[in-house]
């Protein structure tokens, strides 16, 4: 009789149980790929997520749950950008645009979707913005976003004005 598959999340469960690492660093990361293949990028990045570790940011990726965790994960992206592009490492370059032009893909196929409330759509506009701008100009971002954040604060609070 044939060995019983297990789901990826209960093998994932039982290999950091096995390894206990502390941290899910890029190099746990190609370890799990191996471990739990085949598995897809976007499928162990959403179960690693859910494990509380603490995540390396080309490990995380960008985060859209709220507009905090996509600042938080775009500014860990420029950062790990910046370093690449000092040592200049192209290919590590290329892996956080990488993941900010597939949260960008995500944020453009949740806007066309018809099912997407107002608020929703909204805020996934919000979102795109920002990635977009991180793509044109990496390592303007942060100065950008800080602008961004107070020019949307003095619209909602005339008295800014």
């Amino acid at each position: 009789m044939g060995r019983k598959r297990t789901s990826a999340a209960h093998r994932l469960a039982e290999w950091l149980e096995r390894e206990r690492p502390e941290r899910i660093t890029e190099s746990v990361w190609e370890q799990l790929r191996a471990a739990l293949a085949p598995i897809s990028e976007d499928r162990l990045r959403r179960l690693v997520r859910e494990t509380g570790l603490p995540l390396d940011p080309l490990v995380e990726g960008v985060r859209q749950e709220s507009l905090g965790s996509l600042e938080r994960t775009l500014l860990a992206l420029q950062c790990e950008y910046e370093r690449a592009a000092a040592a200049e490492d192209r290919a590590r370059m290329r892996a956080c645009r990488r993941l900010v032009m597939q949260a960008k893909d995500h944020a453009r196929w949740v806007l066309r979707n018809p099912r997407t409330d107002a608020v929703k759509k909204a805020q996934k506009e919000e979102m795109l913005l920002w990635l977009m701008t991180w793509l044109e100009n990496p390592p303007v971002f942060s100065a950008w976003l800080r602008l961004r954040k107070q020019a949307l604060a003095a619209r909602s609070d005339p008295a800014q004005l």
